[in-house]
């Protein structure tokens, strides 16, 4: 049996029509102006879940990011101090090759100590460097420095700690070197882990002693440390370089990632706005055809006002 129809029931249904396709009118102008296609969790719980994921990811990508470019900045600035010590090495190279002359005149060799005296200031500097205030080549105390000015360098422990930056999920890479293993440890006599007698400051001051007393043989038995000393800074450059490469390709690889995630969230969460303009044309055509419909069945003056 068919219920009776009534001009309330005809109005109410059209009301309901118009105020769904107003409804409709108005998502798709929300989507056109934000350009998102999810504005709030309701409008696609499981589009919101992935959304946040992604937004969650690119935030920890771009802490890694961050730390990657720190440890390139830190691993570049070694590389150069590390290079400024094989010039310096390759000069008292030089000079000791000179000194072991056995014509050369005593004046001649004090002036190789005096320039080797110079050379070792140098390196002293150099150890103590700092980047962004921190000393590079004392561990993890970065905040004391390296070698105390008023203790003898060849003496001097400095601590092994590493300082290490998280370049990805579970990745961590290390940046610092330090100062024992560029300039070596103590030589023998001296209490310390181990005992290195090719000690680079070690190897100046007993290279200036015999300079000083005339003893050309002296100077001639440091050089086998002294080309030690050079092949291990040049093991450490070599180490440096290693890690700069392998941070490039992690740069690369969290770049790449970046992309994806971003490709991703834009799938989820962005409107396809050529698609929105078309859906928007459409429904604003049907919400006009609902009131003219509308203004056939009911009175004009109701249509009116809801126009």
């Amino acid at each position: 049996m068919v219920g009776r129809v009534t001009q309330g029931s005809i109005t109410n249904q059209l009301l309901r029509n118009i105020n769904k396709n107003m409804g409709q009118m108005q998502s798709l102008q929300e989507q056109l102006s934000t350009g998102m296609k999810i504005n709030r969790p309701s409008d696609d719980p499981v589009g919101i879940t992935y959304s946040l994921r992604y937004r969650s990811d690119l935030s920890l990508n771009e802490r890694y990011q961050g730390n990657v470019d720190s440890a390139t900045a830190w691993l570049d600035f070694n590389d150069t101090m590390l290079s400024q010590v094989g010039d310096i090495t390759k000069r008292l190279k030089e000079l000791a090759v000179q000194g072991s002359n056995g014509t050369n005149p005593q004046v001649a060799l004090d002036n190789i100590a005096s320039e080797m005296k110079q050379l070792k200031g140098q390196l002293v500097d150099i150890a103590n460097s700092q980047f962004k205030g921190k000393y590079v080549f004392n561990g993890q105390f970065t905040d004391k420095v390296t070698y105390d000015p008023a203790v003898n360098p060849a003496t001097v422990i400095t601590d092994n700690g590493n300082l290490d930056y998280a370049i990805n999920t579970g990745i961590q890479l290390t940046v610092n070197l330090t100062g024992n293993n560029v300039f070596g440890y103590p030589p023998t006599g001296v209490a310390a882990p181990k005992n290195e007698d090719d000690n680079l400051f070690h190897v100046i001051d007993q290279m200036v002693a015999n300079l000083t007393i005339g003893n050309n043989a002296g100077v001639s038995g440091q050089l086998p440390a002294l080309e030690t000393r050079i092949s291990k800074v040049l093991t450490q450059q070599a180490e440096v370089g290693a890690r700069v490469n392998r941070v490039e390709l992690m740069e690369q690889r969290l770049k790449d990632l970046n992309l994806n995630l971003e490709t991703l969230q834009s799938k989820t969460e962005d409107a396809d706005m050529e698609d929105l303009i078309i859906k928007s044309k459409v429904n604003e055509s049907v919400y006009q055809a609902s009131l003219s419909v509308g203004a056939k069945i009911i009175a004009p003056s109701l249509v009116d006002f809801l126009r």
